[in-house]
């Protein structure tokens, strides 16, 4: 069942949003050949906990940390630990926070220093399949017309869209009714009414869409090697149209 929020509801997933939007600010500074993953693991936690919230995803399901930090191949679920970023990588962060019984999750992918021109390329264009996808939460749209405009953005520039993960709606659960696949036809699905909440994740490949799961039973790669980007935000259906919590 797809939950409405009410406006003290959307308040709630405000202040968990505010605090991912702070901690992102400070990751962003952090990225540079060197840092390992399990330092900003570390910062993420101590940050999260320091604004009286949880960091959503530890312990979730088994999960051990507080973010995914995903590198180059790596499409999701990268855990963090020693591995060192190297000048041109590419490592999506994927955080949640929960505080008062209220979930926000968002996804940003950074280059590490300076990287290749196909990494760069990738990053503005699933930057713009995010965009794209929001601007279709409003009141009235159907689900798959988020899913239909990322499918077509991304592979109007030769990329392929993750088929095997998808967005999903937030609220008290971290993971709520209805999955939000980045792909598929328009006009079909719920329609979409204000007070519900969506997290809008485009999770695009320069090569083949399918993924398979390393040994640690988290990682998610993609099965031919290629590069992979992920953006995400929390993002609230309003009479005024789409409200991006997590910016």
């Amino acid at each position: 069942m797809i939950t409405i929020k009410t406006e003290s509801e959307l308040d709630l997933i405000r202040k968990s949003a505010e605090i991912l939007r702070e901690c992102f600010h400070g990751i962003a500074g952090m990225i540079r050949p060197g840092m390992t993953t399990g330092e900003l693991d570390r910062f993420a936690e101590e940050f999260i906990r320091s604004g009286e919230a949880v960091p959503a995803f530890k312990g979730y399901m088994g999960y051990p940390a507080s973010l995914c930090a995903s590198v180059n191949e790596q499409v999701v679920h990268g855990i963090p630990g020693p591995r060192e970023l190297e000048e041109g990588d590419i490592v999506g962060i994927d955080m949640g926070v929960l505080r008062e019984g209220f979930y926000a999750d968002a996804t940003r992918t950074y280059p590490v220093g300076e990287v290749s021109e196909e990494a760069r390329r990738l990053l503005d264009v699933t930057w713009e399949a995010l965009e794209l996808g929001i601007d279709k939460v409003r009141a009235g749209n159907h689900l798959s017309d988020i899913s239909h405009v990322i499918q077509a953005h991304a592979e109007s520039h030769g990329y392929s869209v993750v088929r095997a993960l998808v967005g999903h709606g937030i609220g008290r659960r971290m993971h709520e009714e209805p999955q939000i696949p980045n792909f598929g036809p328009p006009g079909q699905g719920p329609v979409l009414k204000v007070g519900m909440v969506l997290a809008i994740e485009p999770m695009i490949n320069t090569g083949s869409h399918e993924v398979l799961t390393l040994k640690d039973n988290w990682t998610f790669v993609t099965v031919d090697g290629g590069l992979s980007c992920h953006f995400e935000d929390t993002v609230a259906v309003t009479d005024d149209g789409p409200e991006i919590m997590t910016r």
